[in-house]
């Protein structure tokens, strides 16, 4: 499985809620679309953008690719081996 934002082929993926459930909750709508991301880039995702900023600013997969944070961490991370354990930064 290819992860939709850094194109590494994974074996598990998770869902990434491009606008937080705890946003659509609150709200009680539908949740939002997810895409499919491995877990290195969910976990720098959310270190680096609080709930409230990805349901305003990040939420589509267009806008969070071409973010400069996720597209500096993108282009090093797809250079990296999909079994390499990755320190999520801040």
């Amino acid at each position: 499985m290819e992860c939709e934002l850094c194109k590494r082929e994974m074996e598990r993926l998770t869902a990434h809620h491009l606008i937080p459930r705890q946003t659509t909750k609150r709200k009680k709508v539908e949740s939002s679309p997810t895409i499919n991301i491995c877990s290195a880039c969910h976990r720098q995702v959310h270190a680096f953008f609080d709930n409230k900023y990805l349901a305003k600013h990040l939420n589509t997969l267009d806008k969070l690719k071409n973010d400069p944070k996720i597209r500096k961490f993108l282009n090093w991370i797809s250079k990296q081996q999909s079994n390499k354990k990755v320190r999520v930064r801040r």
